[in-house]
């Protein structure tokens, strides 16, 4: 296969070396675990965190004999998830076996797909801060999962954990169009928010259910590609962007000595910050890979795709360009919100026949903020949508002010309770009776002859007889009915 490079070196992504600029080149396989309640070609369950060796079939453990039957449901997912990627679908693919010794592995070969996968190309578009980048997707194949080897259980002996052994995953294969470490996290973030949208895959990498290995190489800028060297199963974000990071500048240090790089695989270790060397890299021919006998070639018809791809989600990319067109919010807004689906979805509760712009600023700088603060997601969310829009309405109905606002939602926070009601029972509508706001207009006036003639010449210092009665009035004035009163009162209309 010959690969073309389809971007355009950006001498903000270089790396300053001691001889010059280097340009990273990034390519990842993702090994997303299919959301499906039995294994790829067994019905033992993928139930997360059972005791070792609990969801082991006979298939599982390559008993003698038994042969796998496919998982109907994870090529579904497959498929559905190559539909999100904007992909070509593959109505015939094959199951092959990739032959390694492993002690985690019984079979002695995983059952993958290598020439013939199930999807081919897609593409992913990232929205970086200062431009649209679009990343191409080489394939997407489905594999079965191997176990996973203990070794730190017993001073002198390792073991082997089979529950994982044969669950499915999707490992999703970009093309090395990525150049930064902030380029491979946004790919990461936005491959798990389709994923999650789809409801193909979890996303949960602290569990195992997504993970990345990250092919890295430095070249000169726009020269030919540099030796790769894959970075296997790093966990989460935030990991791929420092173990990137940290490989590039390697790769420069050794280029720059004069040295030549080893293609090789290796280990992100998150405590020091830094790659070490696992072993050489493996090639195709390595694993010796040749079509399994006992999987007949997987086909489907055109029609089953089609049926498929009606009934997908609204995706994030097309739910971010309906916030903006019919919410009227911002980019900036739009992509806070559609990065879950369950912020969508809560954002949409709230902002129902409301003032959306004033809802997304609710949910975003209010609830999001405090949810962060205090550790907390929306499924632990002490306030509801239907509480978050009843503040939103009595904010735009002028029964209560901004600062108002945040009292009371601390109060919906703390205690719950219908916003209505507690705003009626404690006694917190804004002041609106214009003659109560004039008595205090006046005192503050009265008593600040001096900043009335300032305020007369620079307009700008209305703002601190604004605070001031507000301040007097325990925040209860209404603030555009003060602020027009000033103006009349002091002379600036």
């Amino acid at each position: 296969m010959t690969i073309v490079d389809v971007r355009t070196p950006d001498p903000k992504k270089f790396i300053k070396g001691a001889t010059g600029d280097w340009e990273i080149v990034i390519g990842m396989e993702v090994h997303a675990q299919v959301t499906s309640e039995a294994k790829l070609f067994s019905g033992a369950s993928t139930e997360f965190g059972k005791d070792p060796n609990d969801n082991v079939s006979l298939v599982d453990a390559a008993m003698p004999g038994m042969l796998p039957v496919i998982n109907e449901e994870c090529v579904r997912q497959a498929i559905r998830t190559g539909l999100g990627l904007k992909a070509e679908i593959n109505l015939k693919s094959v199951f092959d076996r990739k032959n390694y010794f492993y002690p985690d592995l019984p079979q002695g070969y995983q059952i993958s797909q290598f020439k013939q996968p199930v999807v081919g190309e897609g593409k992913i578009l990232l929205d970086m801060p200062e431009e649209q980048v679009e990343i191409g997707v080489e394939r997407l194949h489905l594999e079965q999962d191997a176990g996973k080897s203990l070794h730190d259980q017993h001073p002198t002996m390792s073991f082997v954990d089979l529950n994982r052994s044969g669950v499915a995953l999707m490992e999703i294969v970009s093309k090395p169009d990525l150049r930064s470490a902030d380029e491979a996290k946004a790919y990461l973030t936005k491959l798990r928010t389709i994923l999650r949208y789809l409801g193909t895959c979890d996303g949960n990498m602290d569990q195992g259910s997504m993970r990345a290995d990250v092919n890295v190489s430095v070249r000169r800028p726009g020269g030919e590609f540099g030796t790769r060297c894959e970075i296997k199963n790093v966990n989460s974000i935030r990991f791929v962007g420092q173990a990137i990071e940290y490989e590039a500048r390697r790769q420069v240090g050794i280029l720059e000595d004069g040295g030549a790089i080893d293609q090789e695989t290796r280990l992100f270790d998150s405590v020091k910050g830094e790659t070490r060397s696992m072993r050489s890299k493996e090639e195709a021919h390595d694993y010796r890979y040749f079509p399994d006998p006992d999987l007949l070639p997987l086909e489907f018809t055109q029609a089953f795709v089609d049926d498929l791809a009606q009934h997908l989600p609204e995706l994030p990319d097309d739910k971010k360009a309906r916030f903006i067109s019919d919410y009227g919010l911002t980019a900036y807004d739009a992509d806070i919100l559609v990065a879950e689906k369950a912020s969508a979805d809560f954002f949409e509760e709230v902002a129902g026949g409301r003032d959306a712009k004033l809802a997304a600023n609710w949910v975003i700088n209010e609830l999001f903020g405090r949810l962060n603060k205090e550790g907390k997601d929306l499924a632990t969310s002490p306030v509801s949508a239907g509480q978050l829009g009843a503040i939103v309405d009595l904010i735009k109905e002028g029964v209560i002010s901004g600062k108002i606002a945040k009292d009371l939602f601390e109060i919906v926070w703390t205690e719950g309770g219908d916003p209505a009601k507690i705003v009626e029972e404690r006694g917190m509508k804004q002041v609106t009776d214009l003659g109560a706001i004039e008595a205090i207009v006046d005192e503050i006036i009265g008593a600040n002859p001096e900043k009335v003639e300032q305020a007369k010449a620079k307009p700008g210092l209305l703002g601190w007889f604004v605070g001031q009665v507000m301040k007097q009035s325990q925040g209860k004035a209404n603030p555009q009915a003060v602020s027009d009163m000033l103006k009349q009162k002091i002379g600036l209309e």
